[in-house]
């Protein structure tokens, strides 16, 4: 297969699997997902994100040819660097969360319960496609390195796996918001399309400057580990010690372990 045919598959991959998720509307009756079953969601997408930070992301980088500074020193700095640039666009953008019920990000008259639900979920997705990008990215800067083409195209894998029980977990309580199965799955899938748009923009960044590899890498991972404390991480745990979302996270993990060690 050519080098290009991995990212035109992974790249896709990750939106059509949040928009397969969010086609749950139409098949579940409540218009509110059970917090049993959120957890578990939850749970899974954090361990798949946490795991991929690491052996998809931070580990390369680490392992990279740099010469001007010890590559852990890269690998603290951007992954700083990339948690605090989620931390500020949730200061900044205006957004709901639909799990504490309440609004984050600069106050905005403007705009509607269910548009603010939307940016939270739209915000939560960048970092998935960022790293999807950066990955093929450098891949592609590396020609004939088919380990890293395939690895590329695990992450998506991975990222996509998670995605199908998110966009359910994101378009139910649009669902309830709106009232509408149709608007739900519209702004679901919607929400998703973040996700190849940051991946183009995170592959010709990391294609066209080589020299930000490790930053670029470690930059996507600090995003992705910022999503997972921040909000994934707190709901998962939430109401009551039943440890649902600490084995569905479990899971996710080694799911996303056992996909960056297979050998082609």
């Amino acid at each position: 297969m050519e080098d290009y045919a991995y990212p035109f598959i992974g790249i896709p991959l990750i939106f059509l699997c949040t928009t397969l998720g969010a086609l749950f509307v139409f098949f579940i009756g409540k218009k509110e997902i059970s917090p049993r079953v959120n957890k578990i969601f939850t749970g899974f997408a954090a361990g798949v994100m946490f795991s991929a930070s690491f052996f998809s992301l931070i580990k390369p980088a680490i392992e990279s040819d740099v010469t001007y500074m010890p590559t852990w020193v890269i690998a603290v700095i951007s992954i700083v660097l990339g948690a605090l640039f989620l931390w500020g666009i949730d200061k900044l953008v205006p957004h709901f969360h639909s799990a504490e019920q309440q609004d984050e990000g600069l106050p905005s008259r403007k705009l509607s319960k269910t548009s603010k639900m939307f940016l939270a979920v739209t915000i939560h997705n960048v970092p998935e496609g960022l790293s999807v990008g950066i990955a093929f990215g450098v891949a592609l800067a590396n020609p004939g390195n088919q380990a890293l083409l395939v690895g590329a195209l695990l992450l998506s894998i991975g990222i996509g796996i998670q995605n199908i029980p998110e966009g359910a977990v994101v378009s139910l309580p649009l669902k309830a918001e709106t009232g509408s199965s149709k608007k739900a799955f519209l702004f679901g899938m919607l929400s998703g399309a973040v996700e190849p748009v940051a991946a183009v923009i995170g592959l010709f960044l990391a294609m066209q400057i080589q020299g930000i590899m490790p930053w670029a890498l470690a930059f996507a991972a600090g995003c992705m580990i910022y999503v997972v404390a921040e909000e994934m991480i707190p709901e998962m745990t939430s109401e009551g010690h039943d440890h649902y979302g600490v084995w569905s996270f479990i899971f996710g993990f080694v799911v996303m372990l056992a996909l960056d060690c297979i050998q082609f």
